[in-house]
């Protein structure tokens, strides 16, 4: 007897569901996401061409909502406790796009709590890097409209979540570097998408004695251009420094531009900046909390390098919290500071009193 192909029958995976799902929405093309009561269909604002918008909409009997997270709901002036689902008969493309990011937009008169169901889908947003604005649809009883989408059952974006933390180590490579002699670029490649992500080693650090680390999160404006408006340049090149003045150490550099919302979000939230808002308010006008950076594969990367005990060189307490819950012992904290511009100020200002970083900024500016 020919024993079956392990390709030919779909096993129950939530990392996979989830990647086939945020690949659906990449492309603009609508998942229907069940429970055990419910199927919605749903569309990410932030990816679909009007004349699928358009198509939705028909499909469904223009009986499909705007799904806005609470935050932008306050932004807009709305009275709302959590998301909200706004009706979307009538509307057409460029206004439902308007009432999901847009500044100085007259609030919905109508809108309603959005359902569980519906909120779970901005967890797929996230997930996908999509501005948290979602068109859904109840299609309870009716999904052979959809029968050729993707589908996901919602206790796949619970399920999925330890997979974030799956890595394994690809490459070890020396690298010469202008500063820093020659340093080791580690390659890891896993999590959702099965993303790589890279680890520098500065000199020879011993892994049987607390590791001095810093974990940076990519900024293609700051990293690579040297952007004035944030201090993330710096801190890459002041945190490599105090690895090498430790006497080696391992800077842990993560693919999560724009505090993990991408660089699509983080170009309309400097748009906003621009126009005086805070990094904060900038990010809530999008739909977005403060900050959706995740460290999993952090924890990973040090698991791998044998790495159980760290000095860690950062301002945000939340990096630490976050080695702390995953049982990586943080003996000390060494700030990592940069310079304080006129572009930067602000920036630097909204981190320390809204978001809780410890700098003391006063005497970094007076120091200027």
């Amino acid at each position: 007897m020919t024993a079956p192909s392990p390709f030919s029958t779909t096993l129950f995976d939530p990392a996979i569901e989830v990647e086939r799902a945020v690949s659906e929405l990449r492309y603009g093309r609508p998942v229907l996401l069940r429970d055990q009561d419910k199927t919605l269909a749903v569309l990410a604002l932030d990816a679909v061409q009007p004349k699928i918008y358009d198509a939705f909409a028909g499909v469904t009997g223009e009986d499909h909502h705007l799904m806005l997270t609470a935050r932008r709901a306050a932004r807009l002036g709305l009275k709302a406790k959590s998301d909200v689902l706004v009706p979307l008969a009538g509307i057409d493309f460029d206004q439902a796009s308007r009432l999901s990011y847009a500044l100085d937009v007259e609030a919905p008169k109508r809108w309603t709590p959005a359902s569980t169901l519906a909120s779970e889908s901005v967890e797929l947003a996230h997930v996908s890097l999509l501005l948290p604005a979602m068109v859904v649809a109840d299609v309870t009883g009716r999904q052979s409209a959809f029968s050729a989408c993707c589908s996901l059952h919602a206790a796949a974006l619970t399920d999925y979540r330890p997979a974030r933390g799956n890595f394994q180590k690809v490459v070890r490579t020396r690298v010469p570097l202008e500063d820093y002699g020659n340093a080791d670029f580690v390659v890891f490649r896993g999590g959702v998408a099965q993303k790589d992500q890279v680890a520098i080693i500065v000199g020879k650090p011993d892994v049987s004695k607390p590791v001095p680390i810093r974990i940076h999160s990519s900024c293609i404006t700051g990293d690579l251009c040297g952007s004035l408006k944030c201090d993330c340049g710096d801190q890459l090149r002041n945190g490599l420094d105090l690895l090498q003045q430790a006497g080696g150490g391992v800077l842990l550099y993560l693919d999560q531009e724009g505090r993990g919302t991408g660089i699509g979000a983080k170009m309309r939230a400097y748009g906003y900046q621009h126009l005086g808002l805070d990094t904060i308010d900038a990010d809530a006008e999008l739909g977005f909390a403060e900050d959706h950076r995740r460290y999993e594969a952090a924890i990973a990367m040090l698991k791998l390098l044998d790495i159980a005990e760290v000095i860690v060189f950062t301002n945000n307490p939340t990096k630490i919290e976050s080695l702390r819950q995953a049982g990586i012992k943080v003996h000390q904290r060494t700030p990592v500071l940069g310079r304080v511009t006129r572009e930067n100020e602000n920036y630097l200002r909204t981190k320390t009193l809204r978001a809780g970083h410890m700098m003391d900024l006063e005497t970094l500016i007076a120091a200027e």
